[in-house]
């Protein structure tokens, strides 16, 4: 007996050994963690066993198919995946929502395993297994959007924090989601009812195909819903009916984009940043696709808890970043007003939260015909740069004056040079310092000296721009030898001539030739030359795109006017 096989009829007939058989495939149907099912060739779902699904899935009855029980927004792919499979009769293993039974908007996460089952007449069935994959997805779904988060901490600035979060959940979580800054925590504008709260428009996501949010100034007001969300640090789910919004508690001008959006569904998550809501991230569901449920708003708090830490250190770089700009703005005094010359100058800070700090320019009136000019910038982007360069810069400008205008440029920098290393200890220093002149018939005449610095950009009013520099390299930078010899540069700026000097940001970007650059700058300022703009319209003309821009840019310029 012990070698018989187990399965085998023995003694009794094959309908009682078929019997038997059956019992047993009902019985392993019932004990396996899974829903079985089998599809015929005419495309009609029988559910063989129903077991590991806790809640009931949605089944197709006359005149529907089984398709609609799957997500819209798992629609086309799953049918793409699923014709790819019946027509090289290969098996199916996918993760797909499906609808649950009884609700229109309420769906779970199935893994889908099928394999097809030939014929003799060569149809085709399916035979597959549904199991519960909710935790499974959204665990995952987890990992994968905490992984697009791990850029947050490099954010330059909130708003790219802020948009760096927002693509991480469209559109596989939301169709789309608005930021906004809090201002002064819940502070109300224009409203003494305090019923709203008071906000920024910061960066969006939108999934393809949904109308463009409204334009929103500074002094949006988000409703009385987001306004209890910020203060009680609590995030909300609205579920809208059919047809949008209401309108109660919702601003007018979320009201109307949410209806032309076809919205859903609002989730209203607070940004905490150590006890402070900093943000408010409103994340809507649209054109018909089911609204967020509880699981999904436990996942997108798990998502934006994650800014607090890099939105610190973000804000901390703001913070340092805002008392470095007004401390530098502090040192840039007004250009003087000089009768025959227009003067303009300009500072913009690079756009990165840290590059702020050593770029001044300056000007002073030596005598009702003399006017000292300087241009500088210290090697580093921080707090301690940008109090370097007050120092340095007013050690020139008391050097210039007491020197006066009969002063050599070039013996000038050499005793700053003596006088900083001495009793400072900044970085390296570029600068070029010169001394202009009124001429008797008009005009002015120039003397400059150049420590390491870009040189000059002289705009003839009849000829083509050019560079102002010697036969040789500019003379080495400020603190880098003891006592060097420097040397001075002549030049006639005539009426209507422009002198343009600049810091190295303005022509040094990365991978980019700075011959190249100089070129450029050259004919840009041709171009804006021959339009004949102010002088204000014309600097701006020169400053690089923005996404270029990656240090800080001082320029200051002096048109010789003609006599009036």
């Amino acid at each position: 007996m012990s070698g018989d096989d187990p399965l085998a009829p023995a003694a009794e007939g094959p309908a009682l050994h078929e019997e038997r058989l059956l019992r047993r495939y009902q019985a392993l149907m019932g004990a396996v963690p899974q829903s079985v099912w089998v599809m015929s060739p005419g495309g009609e779902v029988t559910l063989l066993a129903g077991g590991g699904i806790a809640q009931k899935l949605w089944h197709p009855d006359a005149g529907t198919s089984w398709m609609d029980a799957v997500h819209p927004k798992d629609r086309d792919w799953f049918q793409r995946a699923w014709r790819g499979a019946t027509r090289q009769r290969s098996p199916l293993d996918t993760i797909v929502r499906v609808r649950l039974d009884g609700a229109l908007d309420r769906f779970r996460h199935i893994k889908i395993v099928a394999a097809p089952v030939v014929e003799g007449d060569g149809e085709v069935e399916w035979v597959g297994t549904a199991t519960d994959a909710e935790e499974h997805w959204r665990s995952r779904m987890r990992e994968k959007l905490l992984a697009r988060m791990a850029a947050v901490p490099a954010a330059h600035d909130l708003s790219e924090a802020f948009l760096t979060t927002a693509a991480a959940v469209v559109p596989e979580l939301a169709d789309a989601v608005a930021i906004f800054r809090v201002r002064d925590g819940v502070q109300a504008v224009g409203d003494p009812s305090g019923s709203s709260a008071a906000a920024l428009p910061e960066r969006v996501g939108l999934a393809p195909g949904l109308p463009a949010l409204p334009p929103l100034d500074a002094g949006f007001l988000l409703g009385p819903v987001a306004r209890r969300a910020i203060e009680g640090q609590e995030a909300r789910l609205l579920v809208f009916p059919p047809g949008g919004p209401t309108g109660e508690g919702l601003s007018d001008v979320s009201v109307r984009w949410l209806r032309e959006a076809g919205a859903t569904g609002v989730a209203l998550l607070p940004v905490v940043v150590d006890g402070r809501t900093v943000a408010l991230a409103t994340i809507a569901t649209c054109r018909g696709n089911p609204p967020p449920d509880e699981a999904d708003l436990s996942l997108l708090r798990d998502v934006f808890q994650q800014m607090s830490g890099p939105l610190r250190r973000t804000m901390e770089l703001q913070s340092i970043r805002g008392t470095t700009l007004a401390l530098q703005q502090s040192f840039l005094a007004p250009p003087p007003s000089v009768e025959g010359l227009a003067i303009a100058a300009l500072y913009h800070p690079a756009d990165s939260a840290a590059e702020v700090g050593g770029d001044w320019y300056d000007a002073v009136r030596l005598s009702a015909d003399a006017l000292a000019l300087s241009i500088g910038d210290i090697a580093g982007h921080d707090l301690d740069a940008a109090t370097a360069m007050g120092r340095v810069n007013s050690m020139l400008r008391g050097l210039a004056y007491d020197s006066g205008p009969a002063a050599s440029p070039a013996d000038t920098l050499s005793r700053l040079d003596r006088i900083v290393q001495a009793l400072d200890s900044p970085s390296m220093v570029t600068v070029v310092h010169a001394i202009l002149h009124r001429r008797e018939h008009g005009g002015w005449r120039m003397a400059l000296s150049n420590a390491g610095h870009p040189p000059p950009l002289l705009i003839p009013a009849d000829a083509p721009a050019r560079f102002l520099h010697g036969l040789t390299a500019p003379d080495p930078p400020l603190c880098v030898a003891d006592r060097l010899s420097r040397s001075t540069l002549h030049a006639i700026l005539r009426k209507g001539d422009i002198l343009v000097c600049y810091t190295d940001g303005l022509v040094e970007t990365p991978d980019s030739d700075i011959t190249d650059n100089l070129r450029g700058l050259r004919e840009r300022s041709d171009a804006l030359a021959r339009r004949g703009l102010p002088l204000p319209s014309l600097i701006h003309g020169l400053l690089p795109p923005l996404h270029h821009r990656r240090d800080d840019i001082a320029v200051i310029a002096l048109e010789a006017e003609p006599d009036g």
